[in-house]
């Protein structure tokens, strides 16, 4: 069973077009707050981000926010954090959200959810960590992204265990159940290498 004491959270700092991605948001973070899990993520207050980081407070848990210096007042940065940690660079916010994560969860989002998405997938293929990866598939959002990933492998250019580096979740009720099922990570996270 993976052992998850906080859990790097990545999505949009936009709520979307669907009201299901922002209730899906809402619920992860009570969740947290319940579970007694720290959320981890880019410290905004818009958007989902905003949303799960309210969740998971008024839920009585741990916020720990990340966000690079030059957007704290383009993404107005949450007051509300537990702790709010500011970076140099997006790649710094990258970097410590990962070390501070036991697992990662990706809502619904745009390009820069995507980027720390294939970041941290990229770095479980070249073996520099094995923590769990959550592609938290609501309402079908990330299907394309699913489907790419089957295209990738069927084209040649990744092996089909590949696949296997992220793991779908379309309810967040069955987040536990999914976590207790998987196993501890077998590989020390090489923060050396990263």
């Amino acid at each position: 069973m993976a052992r998850v004491t906080s859990l790097c959270v990545y999505c949009g700092a936009s709520a979307g077009n669907d009201p299901r991605h922002a209730a899906a948001a809402a619920e992860l973070g009570r969740l947290l707050g319940e579970s007694d899990i720290a959320l981890v993520y880019g410290g905004g207050r818009v958007g989902l981000m905003g949303i799960v980081a309210d969740a998971t407070l008024a839920a009585g848990g741990k916020v720990i926010g990340v966000i690079p210096t030059m957007l704290k007042t383009r993404e107005l940065a949450h007051p509300g954090c537990t702790e709010l940690i500011a970076v140099d660079t997006m790649h710094a916010r990258k970097q410590r959200m990962f070390e501070l994560s036991d697992a990662f969860a990706i809502l619904p989002g745009g390009l820069g959810t995507l980027d720390e998405a294939f970041e941290m997938i990229t770095w479980k293929q070249l073996r520099m960590h094995d923590k769990p990866i959550l592609l938290l598939d609501i309402a079908g959002y990330w299907r394309p992204f699913r489907e790419m990933m089957r295209h990738v492998v069927e084209a040649g250019f990744a092996r089909g265990e590949h696949e296997t580096l992220i793991t779908p979740v379309e309810r967040i009720a069955d987040i536990p159940g999914v976590l207790a099922g998987l196993p501890e990570p077998a590989l020390p996270a090489r923060i050396d290498q990263v």
